[in-house]
């Protein structure tokens, strides 16, 4: 189980990259961000808690989001 916030993924394109959505769950007792904490910012996916194997906690997603 992940001691951590978890993440549903909902809208995001990296969530198979992400930590946060890819953890084991505990089916019981898991916290979850009540939605997921992605914005878009001109064309560009960007998520201030990915946690991934990149040093960067922002990720800029290289698709337009239509």
């Amino acid at each position: 189980m992940a001691d951590i916030t978890m993440c549903s993924g909902k809208g995001c394109r990296v969530k198979d990259k992400c930590y946060r959505f890819t953890a084991n769950k505990n089916e019981f007792r898991q916290s979850y961000f009540t939605k997921p904490p992605i914005n878009v910012k001109d064309n560009v996916l960007i998520c201030d808690y990915f946690w991934g194997k990149c040093s960067s906690n922002i990720i800029e997603e290289i698709f337009k989001t239509n």
